[in-house]
């Protein structure tokens, strides 16, 4: 297996505060990883690195066999899939479902008077069709629930086919049923061969889809702990990591954390 991402001693600095400390972090083909910390740890910033979103202040930052601040970003985002808040609110609420997800074939948002070609619109039918949404392809994105959205913005993350998938919280949100939907459908994309290198990120352990192969905790910018996931999800590491004894339980895959 080859890297699909590489950090080594990254860096973000914004005025005086440190988003990410020297962060060293590899992700290989086939790997899914869940990152995980309290708000403010880096999450986010961390996975705008990863999606060649933004540089480092310091640090080499590999993905795809590219390094960033060598490297076309317009040319190196298409090979990767993203979904996040941020994006949505790139995402016009008069769109049909349908060009939301075809729109990201050339990494667009917001259909005008392109023309796109029938392959372009099977495939986005089948995704949408895979994640449930296929239904909902002529209504406007505006007018979808919550956990419609989210599901919506996977399958258009997934348009292009691209070599690594990136979740940005993508059950924040969203009631029990909806995010009991979405860890079921996100575990059946992890134990998917054909499916891209994942990284997940979430607050939650109850959100940890069964499948998902490694961990990256994360706390004040610095990494806590990272590598196999039962190895990473212990007691002791994810009481580190939220300032908080917290008592882990896991049953079927499914892992869930309550105060001690």
């Amino acid at each position: 297996m080859s890297d699909v991402l590489e950090l080594a001693g990254v860096s973000v600095v914004r005025g005086s505060k440190k988003l990410l400390d020297t962060v060293d972090w590899q992700v290989r083909e086939g790997e899914r990883w869940v990152v995980m910390g309290p708000n403010g740890a880096g999450k986010t910033t961390l996975l705008q690195i990863a999606g060649a979103r933004i540089h480092p202040t310091s640090g080499i930052a590999g993905i795809l066999d590219e390094v960033l601040g060598a490297v076309d970003v317009f040319e190196l985002r298409p090979r990767i899939g993203l979904a996040s808040a941020a994006l949505v609110a790139q995402i016009p609420g008069h769109e049909k479902v349908l060009d939301v997800v075809v729109t990201a074939s050339y990494g667009v948002t917001g259909r005008w008077r392109e023309q796109y070609e029938r392959a372009d619109e099977r495939r986005a039918f089948a995704l949408l069709e895979a994640w449930g949404m296929s239904t909902f392809m002529n209504r406007t994105f505006a007018s979808l629930s919550e956990g419609e959205r989210k599901r919506v913005q996977i399958a258009r993350a997934l348009m292009s086919d691209p070599e690594l998938l990136l979740l940005d919280e993508p059950a924040a949100g969203l009631d029990l049923g909806g995010r009991e939907d979405l860890v079921y459908r996100l575990s059946g994309l992890a134990t998917d061969q054909a499916a891209p290198a994942v990284v997940l990120v979430t607050h939650h352990l109850e959100e940890v889809p069964p499948g998902f192969t490694h961990a990256l905790l994360l706390r004040e910018g610095t990494v806590v702990a990272q590598g196999p996931l039962a190895q990473v999800l212990t007691e002791d590491n994810l009481s580190a990591t939220f300032g908080l004894p917290l008592k882990v339980s896991s049953q079927d895959g499914r892992y869930s954390a309550t105060a001690r």
